[in-house]
């Protein structure tokens, strides 16, 4: 597994902070490209853990819980790159636009966050810097090195989603959501393949669709560049051990596969 480089230190990362931005399979071949906005709940050590204790940063406000170990499982069997991100959503939200009031929440799901309350603009500017720019340079920088090639690019891009908000508690019945806005075709025909399994309860646009105002990976690169596009939501107890990511990366192998095919292109091995 391999980094970008670390963005030259101003102040928030330090020595013994990781790289904000994870790669998988970073050479493979694969038209199909993963990303992961909330794969981790890494906090930079001078923000001594956003004032917040370890056991917020783990729940779902922190990461999506198990969507990384899907990922990455995926990933091997597709063959595909993956580039995903090592902070936390409260650190720096990477799927908002960074006009979004959810950029940096001062609030979620019930729990206030302290580092977020009242942030100078030096230090939004460095979590804009250090943290989002890296993560979404490294994305733009392989979908335009696959389109200047000639290559077919695919976007695969991974969510897991809580059973139950804690400040709005009802149970949420889907197993998977797929997320769409108007550039829904390669979507539909994973809707298509994932209907072939009957014991899935699946989610059109729920528990969340695409916000294009507000949300930022799915909209700037699958929307806006006219790229195919898949944006998955598993929910967070289906997933939330090593076995259960296994099964969810043998269940979505095969369906991306096959919608690959029906879409005119050769998904590889």
């Amino acid at each position: 597994m391999g980094s970008f480089p670390r963005p030259v230190p101003t102040g928030l990362l330090g020595a013994d902070d990781p790289p904000p931005v994870g790669l998988h399979n970073d050479e493979a071949s694969s038209p199909f490209l993963i990303i992961c906005d909330h794969a981790g709940n890494a906090v930079p050590a001078v923000l001594a853990g956003l004032g917040l204790p370890q056991s917020e940063l783990d729940r779902h406000i922190g990461i999506d819980i198990g969507i990384l170990g899907v990922s990455m499982a995926l990933s091997d069997r597709l063959q595909a790159p993956l580039i995903f991100q090592r902070y936390s959503r409260l650190v720096a939200e990477c799927n908002r636009r960074l006009d979004s009031p959810s950029f940096m929440t001062p609030i979620s799901d019930g729990t206030p966050v302290p580092a977020n309350q009242d942030p100078t603009a030096d230090d939004r500017q460095a979590r804009i810097r250090e943290i989002v720019e890296p993560y979404h340079t490294a994305i733009s920088t392989h979908i335009d090195h696959k389109l200047a090639a000639g290559q077919p690019l695919i976007l695969v891009s991974m969510h897991s989603f809580t059973p139950s908000l804690r400040a709005a508690p009802a149970p949420r019945p889907w197993h998977v959501g797929l997320c769409y806005h108007d550039n829904r075709q390669f979507s539909d025909l994973v809707l298509t393949e994932l209907a072939h399994q009957r014991d899935l309860v699946i989610g059109r646009n729920e528990p969340y669709g695409v916000n294009m105002a507000e949300d930022y990976s799915v909209p700037v690169h699958g929307e806006e560049r006219r790229l195919p596009y898949v944006e998955f939501e598993i929910r967070q107890d289906l997933i939330a051990d090593a076995s259960g990511q296994v099964t969810w990366a043998e269940r979505l192998a095969p369906v991306l596969k096959a919608a690959c095919a029906h879409f005119g292109v050769e998904a590889g091995r």
